[in-house]
């Protein structure tokens, strides 16, 4: 089979621990932060840049890469890995989140504010409805080409293995915190419908393409802000096993409630065995790796610290901060100092406060590298602070002197 989870070390005093994801790719050792990849590509930056930077597996997305190039594609050219020369292990995303997004057009993000509206037909402001749920899956209208499209369970978990990713995740709709109680039953319930079609499905398919390595199929865990649904939903899927096959980890996705981030992965990870993998979906402010890492999760992707990147916003030991502005100009000192990436070893702010100001490409590429060292790094230090006993006083001194934007403190 060549997938499994080892558990080296659990703490005593909370729900982390350190363990080591195996695949036929190699392994993972966790906490592990996973960069995204979405289209087979970090944006801007070369598959072994991410290597050197110490990533230890890349995130791809399952909707894009269906619409461009197609997983005949990819399934044609030996799988994701050999793609795009990437020769560690891989994830695949299943698409849920691009229901949400193509579904009410708001911005990318998964942190939200639950202390707002309630309504099921909510979309953004000038935004087109690109997508539409019932039962057996998703119609959706593509966003290159206006193209009509059918996804459902089935289809996602023959997408996912045509790319051929280590790691999968069911089918599932992601909802947002906007979404009335009555509705997010709904969805939970769909969900879990399309989690034993996905584990039918991957067993025909894993038994069908023998001559391919295995591929670890993960639940995703739905529920929004509620107590009671995310218990249920980790139950359910826990215990789930269709045709003799079960998950070989799990995902926690959905829109989350910031302020109540960790006593939701609480709830969900008390629950769900303690043998298998745990990944947080779309999750990766610094602040919210501290927060799930000790609330049990295992693994972690995010666009975040790519798309601010593009944008000159940078992570720093002191806070997060925006290259472009005027007072690096003649700041000749690297963007972090207490970074090892290969932009802080040989370039200064004012240089690539430059870079952005003249809108040269190397700037996206200079501080992607840095913003995803630095996050890979981060979590680096969290399992190596499990393993010495010292995570707390990391933790307490990274948030102690880390600053938003605003200048306010990390709470």
């Amino acid at each position: 089979m060549n997938f499994s989870f080892d558990i080296r070390y659990g703490a005593s005093n909370s729900l982390a621990r350190v363990g080591t994801i195996n695949t036929p790719h190699g392994q993972i050792q966790t906490p592990a932060f996973i960069p995204v990849g979405t289209k087979a590509t970090v944006k801007s930056v070369l598959p072994e840049a991410m290597a050197d930077l110490g990533a230890q597996a890349l995130l791809a997305n399952a909707y894009h890469l269906y619409l461009q190039p197609g997983p005949d594609i990819l399934d044609e050219a030996g799988g994701l890995g050999t793609f795009m020369n990437w020769p560690g292990p891989t994830f695949t995303d299943s698409g849920g989140f691009q229901v949400l997004s193509l579904g009410v057009g708001f911005k990318k993000v998964l942190a939200m504010d639950a202390k707002t509206f309630r309504h099921d037909d909510v979309i953004a402001d000038n935004k087109e409805r690109l997508a539409h749920v019932d039962d057996e899956g998703v119609t959706f209208k593509s966003h290159i080409d206006g193209s009509m499209h059918r996804f459902t369970p089935e289809l996602s978990m023959q997408v996912q293995h045509k790319i051929g990713a280590d790691i999968i995740f069911a089918f599932d709709e992601c909802t947002t915190l906007h979404n009335t109680r009555p509705y997010q039953e709904l969805a939970m319930e769909r969900t879990y419908a399309w989690a034993i079609r996905c584990l039918d499905e991957h067993k025909r398919l894993t038994d069908e393409r023998v001559d391919k390595p295995y591929q670890g199929l993960f639940g995703v865990i739905q529920g929004a802000q509620y107590q009671d649904l995310r218990k249920k939903a980790a139950t359910e899927l826990a215990g789930l096993e269709s045709d003799g096959q079960r998950f070989d980890g799990f995902g926690i996705g959905g829109a989350l409630d910031k302020g109540q981030l960790g006593t939701i992965l609480s709830w969900v990870n008390e629950i769900l065995p303690e043998e298998k993998p745990r990944h947080l979906l779309g999750i990766g402010a610094p602040e919210d790796l501290f927060v799930g890492v000790e609330n049990g999760c295992d693994t972690f992707d995010c666009v975040l610290a790519s798309r601010i990147a593009r944008t000159s916003a940078v992570y720093t030991m002191q806070g997060r901060f925006n290259l472009s502005n005027s007072g690096f100009k003649r700041d000749f000192t690297p963007i972090d100092g207490e970074c090892d990436c290969y932009t802080c070893l040989h370039y200064t702010r004012a240089y690539m406060h430059h870079l952005f100001r003249a809108k040269e490409i190397s700037a996206a590429t200079l501080a992607t590298i840095h913003n995803e060292r630095f996050i890979v790094r981060l979590v680096d230090q969290m399992r190596q602070g499990l393993l010495d006993g010292n995570f707390a006083d990391l933790k307490a001194d990274f948030l102690g002197r880390y600053r938003h934007r605003s200048g306010q403190t990390s709470n």
